[in-house]
């Protein structure tokens, strides 16, 4: 049997815990992080994205944070091909690779091993459920009417390549995983402590310097980070930095809770090789 590079996973909602959880295993068992977050791969978007302090990547060796402009497109095609050679990277020098994050697609797309295509970058589509019933109806049947993100991911691909996903991911299963990955799951039961540490995380990143960061960050796709998108209105002139505010701590509770349901059921289909842990045990 071929060996398989061990993976442990760490993910969850945003603020509950990762980095931290990260860091404690890396220095248990020899790790190194490298980060899941499709917003924390952009250079300059340090308190927005809660990326990991100074101190904490000097004491402890993080991978795929602040490695892209913001100006740049980015796709998850270009995230696997990156964190592909980080783990292996990791794992040639004796180290454990720990990927934490809270973007499940980079985690899914890794794990899996999928098998993408350069023409997902460069073709912007709009298309309907039933378009993409029409063209790979096994796809379809998997996403729901409404969830226009994955189908026009899903329709993106065919219409560049001429491969529908279904094809592509059957393409991934025959060459498997290259990995033996465990993941734990941080689980927020008590939903009133994770929307808790939400607000405050926003109130921290406002004292920190939040206003200004998303003042001088350029347009581009990490413009529309949540965190920077929300305040644009203030830097107009056309709302308080109040409302904006409060509009932050309502998109990020959202954002918390397709997180949930994403993880929830990624967490179903591994099984055994997923450990729940509640937040703030």
């Amino acid at each position: 049997m071929q060996h398989k590079i061990p993976l442990l996973i760490v993910a969850g909602p945003t603020a509950s815990g990762k980095t931290s959880l990260a860091i404690d295993l890396c220095e248990q068992y020899g790790g190194e992080v490298i980060s899941a977050d499709s917003m924390q791969i952009y250079t300059g978007m340090d308190i927005a994205t809660a990326k990991p302090t100074a101190e904490q990547m000097a004491g402890m060796p993080h991978h795929l944070i602040g490695v892209i402009e913001p100006s740049e497109r980015f796709s998850v095609m270009q995230y696997c091909a990156l964190a592909h050679a980080a783990i292996a990277d990791v794992h040639s020098r004796g180290k454990l690779p720990v990927l934490c994050g809270g973007t499940g697609l980079y985690i899914r797309a890794v794990i899996e091993n999928w098998q993408l295509t350069e023409g997902e970058i460069v073709h912007d589509v709009i298309g309907t459920w039933e378009e993409l019933r029409e063209i790979d109806p096994q796809a379809a049947a998997k996403i729901h009417p409404n969830d226009s993100k994955r189908i026009n991911h899903a329709l993106a691909l065919f219409r560049s390549t001429g491969v529908t996903l279904t094809a592509q991911n059957e393409q991934s299963q025959r060459l498997g995983t290259p990995y033996n990955a465990r993941m734990i799951y941080l689980v927020a039961d008590d939903r009133q402590l994770l929307y808790d540490r939400i607000n405050a995380r926003v109130d921290e990143m406002l004292a920190q310097g939040l206003v200004d960061e998303a003042r001088a960050m350029p347009q581009g796709t990490a413009a529309q980070a949540i965190g920077h998108k929300e305040l644009q209105p203030y830097l107009r002139g056309e709302a308080s930095l109040e409302e904006c505010v409060e509009r932050l701590k309502m998109e990020t509770r959202r954002y918390a809770k397709r997180q949930i349901t994403y993880f929830g059921r990624l967490a179903k289909e591994m099984g055994g090789k997923c450990e729940l842990q509640e937040i703030g045990a």
